[in-house]
């Protein structure tokens, strides 16, 4: 750190609420300067908070892309992600810049499986369809042909990227009678494939083409981009299902949209959408799709974890060690 660092507490600027525990503890033990509104910043604001910052703790919304690093200060060491995704950070030009940049993995694992498989759920089973239903007074009873969904009880699940979220919808969509098949860019070991009764494919293509529901849960990088393009999403089954609690920019959503509009897919069930909170108003009007607000990650606990994951890393890295959660461009 910088001699300003070693005679006072480390600046550490906060740029959106967190929980009130974890700002309160950031607050003991630093100067902190905290978001009151909650407001994310704007690029110039972004950039004076890395002009001003020894650490900087900015979240999903804060793109930290080359030009606003450059206005980075000779004070500003680390960049401590609230949350486990960077795609929204310039790593590498982080780290030429001499910045550490850290993030808050595997606390957020098994709130983001238990909402992937609400929506594994809830599209097939038309369960946001049989809501409005009810809220606009148009049951009449039941009938036998009525709100007809699809069973996925021994329906194939494909999985596209098989670390921590991936396994963890594995295991929870087993439970539930689906046949698991996964595509990854290293095969898990054959004892980890037997526990989780999971087939690989080295082929993506061809597991798109044979399964039932989708769920992703590889990273946004430039070789994800798009990864199921119009293309890909074309060998897919009439009938199949599409889910995403990743990154929205993984799949080419115009095409999707497109597929949606024609029958060319049974549904999607969506936690995130390319253009972030700018959600396509075609997509809205869609039929048979649950969109959701990216609350794959949202519970109390989570929230609190993720916190304490920025405390830790923070403190680590102020002693002198590098943070535990520490980010590095060949990570990515």
């Amino acid at each position: 750190m910088t001699d300003r660092a070693a005679t006072a507490r480390p600046k550490v600027i906060v740029t959106r609420q967190l929980p009130v525990p974890v700002e309160a503890r950031l607050g003991e033990l630093f100067d902190v300067e905290l978001n009151q509104t909650d407001a994310p910043l704007s690029p110039a604001q972004l950039a004076d908070a890395v002009a001003r910052a020894d650490i900087l703790v900015p979240t999903l919304g804060d793109h930290l892309n080359a030009n606003v690093l450059a206005r980075a200060g000779n004070n500003l060491k680390l960049i401590a992600n609230f949350g486990a995704g960077v795609d929204h950070i310039d790593v590498e030009t982080a780290r030429r810049r001499g910045i550490f940049v850290s993030n808050t993995p595997g606390v957020l694992t098994e709130d983001t499986a238990d909402m992937t498989m609400a929506l594994i759920l809830s599209v097939p089973r038309r369960l946001v369809d049989g809501v409005r239903h009810i809220e606009n007074d148009a049951w009449q009873g039941w009938a036998p042909t009525a709100m007809l969904g699809s069973r996925i009880y021994g329906k194939r699940l494909g999985i596209i990227g098989m670390g921590r979220i991936g396994q963890a919808v594995a295991k929870r969509a087993a439970a539930f009678g689906l046949d698991i098949h996964y595509h990854n860019r290293k095969r898990l070991h054959p004892d980890t494939e037997e526990q989780l009764g999971a087939r690989y494919w080295e082929s993506l293509d061809q597991m798109l083409a044979r399964m039932d529901v989708i769920s992703i849960h590889c990273p946004h990088t430039p070789g994800t981009f798009h990864l199921l393009s119009a293309r890909r999403l074309k060998l897919m089954k009439p009938s199949a299902y599409i889910v995403n609690t990743a990154r929205g920019e993984i799949i080419d959503e115009n095409a999707l949209i497109r597929m949606l509009e024609a029958g060319e897919l049974g549904g999607a069930g969506l936690d995130v959408f390319e253009h972030g909170h700018e959600v396509s108003d075609r997509l809205k009007a869609a039929q048979n799709v649950v969109l959701l607000p990216h609350m794959g990650s949202a519970t109390s606990e989570s929230r609190m974890e993720m916190g304490e994951k920025v405390i830790i890393n923070i403190k680590t890295f102020l002693d002198g060690h590098t943070p535990p959660d520490r980010v590095v461009p060949a990570m990515l």
